[in-house]
């Protein structure tokens, strides 16, 4: 097994790798949409905050060797079920391969975000 780590994406906030690889896959740590430069929270809507998660989702995944192409299951948290089309609109526009997901609605995020997600991949 080999960590993955880069500052393409933002630091782990607890005891956690960004992601690991074990044999050809790369499992993700779950992203939330945190700027890499300050730390801080990206937008205060679903539909940005899903975009930065997925910018640092694919730093993550580019950092291991591998690509939101390459993605073939995701897991995503949402806080408000109520924002499922919105971030369906988003979202189909990075995973355009369709990967296996589950989408589940949760009490509290960390840093009270909207939107997180983590992914397992193929590596390249």
């Amino acid at each position: 097994m080999k960590v993955v780590q880069t500052s393409g994406a933002p630091a782990a906030i607890g005891p956690y790798s960004q992601a690991f690889i074990s044999g050809n896959l790369v499992f993700t740590s779950g992203q939330i949409p945190l700027s890499v430069g300050t730390g801080e929270v990206v937008g205060s809507a679903i539909a940005e905050q899903t975009e930065q998660v997925v910018k640092n989702l694919k730093a993550v995944l580019e950092a291991a060797g591998s690509s939101l192409v390459k993605v073939v299951k995701t897991t995503c948290f949402l806080a408000d079920m109520g924002d499922f089309a919105a971030f369906n609109e988003v979202y189909a526009k990075h995973f355009t391969g369709k990967p296996a997901r589950s989408t589940v609605a949760v009490k509290q995020l960390p840093k009270s975000v909207l939107v997180e997600i983590e992914a397992i991949a193929e590596l390249e």
